[in-house]
C-alpha cells in the first residue's frame, strides 16, 4: 500500500456482525455525501461479506433514511457471463437494489458493467463501462475521466486479488485505461471486466471488505511491515485519496 495512505483498521467479531457494521457504515457515508454534494457515489463489491453487507443495508431500519434517488451506482468488476447469471455480482446485488426500488432507487443511476450476451468481447463491454465513467465525470462536472466515487467496496482473495486483478496477471501491471478486460483469470470464470488500479485509487474512501480465515495470510503480507509490490500483491496497491479502510472479521485479521 502506498506510504502515504491513510490506513484504518477495523476489527468485528466475525462476518454478520462485519456486514452489519459495513452496512452501518455505509448509510452514514452516503447520507454525508449527499449532504455535502446533493448526492453520493458508491462502487460495489461481489464475495460473500460484500453481498451480505448489502442485504444487510437492504434489512436497516435506516435505509429509508437516504435519498436512493440521488445515489449513483458502479461496480469495482464483473463477470463476463450472461446478463441473468448468479454468477454476476450486479444479479447478487438484487438483494439490495430490488429493496431500495420502493425506496425511490433511480435505476437509470445504477450502471452494471456489460455482459457477454451484450458484447462481443471483454474488452468490448470494458471500453463501453469508460465511455460510461467519462459520460458520468462530464454530467457532475468533474475533470478528467472519472465521477466522484465517494465510497469504493473492495473484497480480496487469498490470493490478494482485488476486483479482477490478480496476483502475476497481465490486469495487474496494465497502465492507461480505467477499466479492462480479463482473459485466463486463476479464478472462475476466466472471462471478467474488471477497474484497474488507476480508477479504483481515485476513490475518496476506499473499503476493504475481508473476512474468513483463508484470506489472513494474504492480510498479513499487505498489512506487514515488508515491501510488496501490487503486481505481486495486487491488494497492496489500493488506496483511497482521503483514506484507506480495512474493515475485517477477527478470522481475517489473526496473522496482522
Amino acid at each position: 500500500m502506498p506510504a502515504n495512505a491513510k490506513r484504518h483498521l477495523v476489527i468485528h467479531p466475525d462476518l454478520p456482525a462485519t456486514a452489519a457494521a459495513i452496512a452501518a457504515r455505509l448509510l452514514t457515508a452516503v447520507l454525508d455525501a449527499q449532504a455535502a454534494r446533493g448526492e453520493a457515489t458508491i462502487v460495489l463489491t461481489g464475495g460473500t461479506l460484500g453481498i451480505a453487507s448489502l442485504k444487510a443495508v437492504a434489512d436497516s431500519p435506516a435505509v429509508g433514511a437516504v435519498d436512493w434517488s440521488r445515489v449513483n451506482i458502479y461496480w469495482g468488476d464483473e463477470r463476463f457471463v450472461a446478463a441473468d447469471s448468479a454468477d454476476r455480482n450486479a444479479v447478487a446485488a438484487e438483494v439490495l437494489l430490488g429493496v431500495l426500488d420502493a425506496h425511490g432507487l433511480d435505476r437509470g443511476r445504477v450502471h452494471p458493467m456489460g455482459s457477454a450476451d451484450g458484447f462481443a468481447t471483454p474488452e468490448d463491454a470494458a471500453a463501453a463501462y469508460a465511455q460510461v465513467l467519462v459520460d458520468e465525470a462530464d454530467a457532475e462536472g468533474t475533470e478528467g475521466a472519472l465521477p466522484i466515487f465517494d465510497v469504493l467496496m473492495l473484497g480480496m482473495g487469498p490470493d490478494s486479488h482485488v476486483a479482477s486483478l490478480f496476483p502475476d496477471h497481465a490486469g495487474a501491471a496494465t497502465t492507461g485505461a480505467t477499466v479492462i478486460g480479463v482473459h485466463d483469470s486463476p479464478k472462475p470464470p476466466p472471462l471478467r471486466v474488471s477497474l484497474s488500479f488507476e480508477a479504483i485509487n481515485t476513490a475518496r474512501a476506499l473499503w476493504l471488505v475481508v473476512a474468513g480465515a483463508d484470506k489472513a495470510p494474504a492480510a498479513g503480507i499487505v498489512l506487514g511491515a515488508d515491501p510488496v509490490t501490487r503486481e505481486r500483491v495486487p491488494a497492496s496497491g489500493v488506496s483511497g485519496t482521503g483514506g484507506t479502510w480495512w474493515l475485517m472479521d477477527a478470522a481475517a485479521a489473526e496473522l496482522i
